[in-house]
Parts: C-alpha cells; structure tokens; sequence
C-alpha cells in the first residue's frame, strides 16, 4: 500500500493502492515470511548447453491444495529463467563472486510476488556450476531478505539439510511489524543453537530500497531526468553489468514515485528470451544486461529513456527530459540530492533512504498535495475528484504546467480512485 503524501505523519489514514498494481510493497505484520525456497541449477543439455532447472524446493509441493497447485505450476515455471536471465552460455568454474539480486513476478490477477535471489558456487573441490537459493515471497524487503540469504549461504557451505530446519523456523514465524525484530532458533551442528535476529526497518515504505546504489551509479541531475520521465509513465530501460545494480537501481526508481506506484510492465532484470519486452508500445521499467546492448538497439522500438548504469549516462531520450519537472522544484531537489550525494559516506543507508525519500515526497506534496480538499464528497458512497478546480487551484504556471500531464497519468488516477473510495470521517465533509 502506499501513503498518501499529506497522510506521511499518519499512516493509519492512508488509501490503499490496488492489489498488484505496486512496484514497492508494503504489508501487515503476522504474515508468511515467503511462500517457498527454491534451488535453481544448471543442468546440460544434450547441444552442450545449460538449461536453469528447480532442484530443490522447500515446502513440498503435496502440501498445496488443488487450486494452488495450478498458479504455482505457473509461477514455478517462470523461476528458473529469472534466476539465470542471462542465457545458457555457462561453463563450470573454480571461483564466483556470490551476487544478491530480486526479479518480480506478476499474476494473472495483478498481485505481485518477488523473488529473493542469492548465485553462488557451491562448495566443493574442481569445477562447478553456480546455482541460485530463491525465496519467493509477497512481502517486499529487501533488506531482510538479504540477511536470510547471508544464513541459506552460511548452511549451504555445511550442508543442503542444515537450510531446511533454519527455513521451517523461519516459515512458522510471523513477519514482524514495522521497527519490530522477530528472533528465529537455528541449530547448527559443531557450533550449536544460533539466534538470529531479523530486524524490519522503521518506514516500511523503504524497506524494499537503497538510494545509496542509485547515487552510487548516477549523477542527480541524471537521477531527476529519470524521475520525470517515469512520473510521465514513459518507457525505462536501464543497463548494466550485474543482476544485483540493475535490481537494485530500479527498485530505487520504482520508490522515488512514493506515494504513487507505478502500474506498469516491470522486469527488474529481463531474461534473455524476454528481451523483445523493450518493442512494447505500453509503459515499461525494465533492467537488461549490458551484453545485450546492440540487441536491444536493434529492435524497433518506440521512444524511451536507456540508461547506461555502468558508465552513469543517458544513451537515449526523448529530449524534453529537463523540461519536465517545474524547474524551482528542479533545483531545490537537485540541492537536496546533492547535499545528500556529498554526505555518503556519514549516513547510514537507512539515512541516505529517508532523507532522498522526503526530497521526492516534498515535490508532491507542493505539485498535488491540495488533492485531498477538491474531493467532493456526497452524503453517502464515493468521492468524486474536481480536476479542473483541483488543476486551477494551483498558482505557480510552471507548477500547473506539470500537473496538467501528471493528472492523465495512470498512477495519479489509481491513487484518486483510491482516495475517492476511502473517505475519512472529518468535519465539515458532506
């Protein structure tokens, strides 16, 4: 769900999104932790390739009711591919830096999954493969999730079967709340019973980010440029070496639009077979592999923003990327980003997080923060949203200028209709 921006100070009072048309995910404590851990290998094919396919999985799959059992079929597909987007050129290896990377899945009825994923090469003498720990879940955190793969990875350098008690823990325990720490038992033969302590973040708005990789890869300028193109719903296609910086810088974008979400295609990383995504007329915020480059620019695309992350620049765009945000507002959060930028290395992510995201809420709070008093509320049902009086009510030009577009969005109108749904009891309404 997402908070309205005037609401920052009161969650308690804030429209929910739709199920499934979030790219930031935020959920009520008590939940699952995840749905189930996969191990996705390679395994050679009779061409000489490798084809990703689910080794291991955890619960089994006879515990799923009828119903279930279909969507996870589904679902269960999918996983190898985005566990090895990167095509089946592999060969066995002696030594592979371990990489943490997400991808999101979307379901027939638009709700979300994500999947946590951890490559690393299995311990052992000679060649090997690498292979992927994949937890599935619907809650995002990332950070958390991390630190779960810190601890898959540390059983996994012992033994397949020490993971298994450690996740059955960790299943029957309930997903914290937000600022809550919840401690899972872990038995580990030679070193005895572990606690591990998994703490959730604060803002549960921000725990699925961090902003430090974004302004790691990415001058402020280039960040705002990005930022108008995708508050315009417009086509993203970020590129870079690995899995875990494309993840993560779109995860990054994907947040700065808080309180609105973005409603549209979203593949943090594209498997290779998927990459004709980037033909789509629709809006889309994807991440490819920068070896995929020439095939990319090759098809025949329609307008779009393409985002080099490795060298921090814009290989394409549309032109009017400046133009975009009121330029005021512009300036005061590119002073704002840069404060931020100068001070990486003193803040904490968390930090750097929740100073970052206050600069882009502030923007809308000053552009569409009034929405709330042109709501016209009938004695009983729905609101109803007065868009001309709403855009008229705006005195700086350059500011109206913007909301004009801004209001034909998609994620503007999901947020309204949110609002219009769920009316708080105040005086003087109706």
């Amino acid at each position: 769900g997402k908070e309205e921006a005037p609401a920052a100070e009161n969650p308690s009072r804030v429209p929910q999104g739709k199920a499934g048309e979030r790219s930031s995910l935020l959920y009520s404590a008590g939940q699952f932790f995840f749905e189930y851990l996969v191990v996705v290998s390679l395994r050679k094919m009779s061409d000489g390739r490798y084809e990703p396919k689910i080794t291991y999985q955890f619960p089994k799959r006879e515990n799923l009711l009828k119903g279930q059992k279909e969507e996870e079929e589904r679902l269960l597909q999918a996983i190898p591919l985005f566990c090895f987007p990167d095509g089946n050129n592999w060969a066995p290896v002696t030594e592979f830096t371990s990489e943490t990377f997400s991808f999101v899945l979307t379901n027939v009825d638009g709700s979300r999954k994500i999947g946590y994923c951890r490559r690393l090469l299995p311990s052992g003498r000679g060649v090997r493969l690498p292979e992927v720990f994949c937890i599935i879940s619907c809650l995002g955190c990332f950070g958390l999730f991390s630190k779960i793969l810190d601890e898959v990875e540390k059983r996994r350098q012992i033994s397949m079967a020490v993971i298994y008690p450690f996740m059955q823990g960790l299943r029957e325990s309930p997903f914290p709340a937000p600022g809550k720490t919840v401690t899972i038992k872990s038995f580990i033969p030679e070193s005895g019973t572990e606690l591990i302590e998994l703490t959730r973040p604060v803002d549960a708005h921000l725990e699925h980010v961090e902003f430090q990789a974004l302004l790691q890869q990415l001058s402020p300028q280039l960040i705002l440029h990005i930022f108008a193109s995708a508050v315009l719903e417009r086509r993203l296609i970020f590129l870079a070496q690995e899995l875990s910086v494309l993840s993560q810088c779109i995860h990054a974008v994907a947040a700065l639009l808080y309180p609105f979400t973005w409603a549209h295609t979203y593949i943090p990383v594209v498997p290779e077979c998927l990459l004709d995504t980037v033909c789509c007329p629709t809006p889309f915020m994807v991440g490819i592999q920068m070896r995929h480059l020439e095939r990319v620019l090759d098809q025949p695309m329609e307008e779009a923003l393409i985002v080099d992350l490795c060298e921090g620049k814009i290989l394409r765009a549309v032109g009017d990327e400046e133009e975009i945000l009121p330029i005021k507002l512009q300036n005061e959060m590119l002073t704002s980003l840069n404060r931020h930028n100068n001070n990486n290395n003193i803040h904490t992510a968390e930090q750097v997080n929740t100073l970052v995201s206050e600069a882009f809420v502030h923007f809308f709070v000053r552009t569409v923060g009034h929405y709330a008093s042109h709501i016209k509320w009938s004695k009983s049902g729905p609101g109803a949203f007065q868009e001309r009086a709403f855009c008229k009510a705006i005195a700086s030009r350059s500011n109206r200028k913007f909301v004009k577009k801004f209001v034909k969005t998609n994620m503007f109108s999901l947020f309204i209709e949110e609002a219009e749904k769920s009316r708080i009891p105040q005086e003087g309404n109706g």
